[in-house]
């Protein structure tokens, strides 16, 4: 970690436990955990407070919409709201030193990174896959997409975040043929999955989370509250079938369960989620989605294993050959899904 990372964490633990600690109250509190620390956000939790930093090159304005979506009435239930409020702008510290503090008027530092605030839920446990909530994240969805959007958001992140992670990976394996399949799957994708055009218009316009998967779920009040979706960076309009593509996409390549696949789809159905058809086959509305979330997993995995020197393990392998797979089939299965 360096210097300015290890700033950034101790910064949002100091504020996370200032915000979660009474003033003047004798301190018996554990030191602050740090729940995650990437370059597109780190996380640091201190009592039921959590401080997360999000990426230094984020779109405030988009960034401020999406918190306020959390925030959002019409999403109470769905959405796990923000204890900082829309408009507010804290900015941790940036590599020249300045301190973590609230900026409620003045806009952050070019290399600030803007802070929000969270209340501490409980995540889906990774030691139990039997007890995975997929129907309960399923029926959020559908609730989800089925919401009319509040007020004008930013398109969904989820192209745009793939295209950064096949970027990524060329970048850490530069003319290394090991990512050959996994851009061969790329190239095979329409130009909408990809993030250089815009959806077509009769998908674009629902309510996505843009980044799903169960590490997006937490029980708020924890422990035993009601599941809610977290994690907003990516949120958007766009196509809802995008939200259901990572769980396809495993399924597909065999890291999901077929009972928790269906579980899955039969409670996103139930619930009136408008991403597929309630009766017929899905695979039209997911294919292309499912496609690009494997070639995103494959990317981020090689990137990864370049970074740690070491080989891909098992599921990541099997992302990866299915890239090899996807690239020999049509460009896409649905007519509507054109580019």
């Amino acid at each position: 970690m360096t210097t300015t990372q290890t700033s950034v964490v101790q910064d949002l633990g100091t504020l996370a436990h200032r915000l979660s600690h009474p003033a003047g109250a004798r301190c018996v509190c554990e030191p602050p955990q740090v729940l995650a620390d990437r370059p597109d956000g780190t996380v640091v939790r201190s009592g039921a407070i959590v401080a997360k930093a999000h990426a230094a090159d984020t779109d405030h304005e988009a960034l401020a919409a999406r918190i306020a979506l959390a925030a959002a009435p019409q999403l109470t239930g769905i959405l796990l709201p923000p204890l900082s409020a829309p408009g507010q702008s804290l900015t941790a510290p940036d590599p020249s030193g300045g301190p973590l503090h609230p900026e409620p008027s003045e806009p952050p530092a070019p290399t600030s990174r803007p802070v929000t605030l969270w209340p501490l839920g409980a995540p889906v446990d990774p030691t139990d896959p039997e007890a995975a909530p997929w129907a309960e994240a399923a029926v959020l969805l559908a609730r989800l997409h089925r919401t009319e959007p509040p007020f004008r958001l930013p398109a969904m992140r989820g192209p745009a975040k793939a295209a950064r992670a096949v970027a990524r990976m060329r970048a850490a394996l530069p003319g290394d043929p090991a990512a050959l399949p996994v851009l061969a799957g790329w190239r095979a994708l329409p130009a909408w999955a990809r993030g250089e055009v815009p959806a077509p218009s009769r998908r674009a316009g629902f309510l996505c989370h843009g980044d799903l998967h169960l590490g997006q779920l937490v029980r708020h009040p924890a422990p035993d509250g009601p599941w809610l979706l977290i994690d907003v960076d990516d949120a958007g309009t766009g196509d809802p079938a995008w939200d259901l593509g990572r769980p396809a996409a495993w399924y597909a390549s065999g890291l999901l369960a077929p009972e928790d696949w269906f579980a899955f789809l039969d409670a996103y159905r139930s619930a009136g989620g408008p991403a597929v058809p309630a009766d017929v086959d899905p695979w039209p509305e997911l294919d292309v989605p499912a496609r690009a979330l494997t070639v995103q997993t494959a990317a981020l995995a090689l990137a990864k294993c370049a970074v740690e020197q070491r080989h891909p393990d098992e599921h990541e392998q099997l992302m990866i050959e299915s890239c090899a797979r996807i690239a020999t089939l049509p460009p896409e299965l649905a007519a509507d899904h054109a580019s």
